[in-house]
């Protein structure tokens, strides 16, 4: 199961949403449930909790060897704490970070049987964001689980 998402929520207060939603879905899954995610702030990280609560593994496929230079001193202890218990992956994409965050997700999405998609529907922001990896998923047939913070629905495509 991977997960691509938004690491930002407005109002902030839709993460319990969306929490829930991820929870209930990964519920659903037949163990042995491994979690593939570059473990990002946001959904990459709650998702990342979820999977380690209900017993499952963390395969966390990072876009770059500094990528703690890309956290806030406030969201870097969690990050820190989450690839103590995951199985690393560092990828190695010459170009820019946005190259780096694009090759990620794509990683995610071809090392999973089922992506989670914690977006709103809108075009992605930069190169890399959920948008193209949800089209990627598309592209390549993966099944998706769109968890839509803003109308608080859950679609499976």
């Amino acid at each position: 199961m991977g997960i691509t998402g938004h690491q930002r929520l407005e109002p902030p207060e839709a993460w319990q949403w969306v929490t829930a939603a991820v929870r209930a879905e990964l519920a659903q899954m037949p163990p042995p449930l491994v979690g593939v995610t570059s473990l990002a702030i946001g959904a990459d990280q709650v998702f990342a909790v979820l999977v380690l609560e209900l017993g499952g593994a963390i395969h966390a496929v990072i876009p770059f060897a500094d990528i703690e230079r890309s956290f806030s001193p406030e969201d870097l202890p969690v990050y820190r704490d989450l690839i103590k218990h995951a199985e690393v992956e560092i990828l190695r994409t010459p170009g820019s970070d946005e190259d780096a965050y694009l090759a990620a997700g794509r990683r995610v999405v071809d090392q999973t049987d089922t992506i989670i998609a914690v977006w709103n529907g809108e075009p992605a922001k930069g190169k890399g964001g959920t948008a193209d990896i949800v089209a990627y998923a598309r592209e390549r047939g993966v099944p998706l689980i769109h968890v839509n913070p803003d109308t608080r629905t859950i679609t499976h495509h």
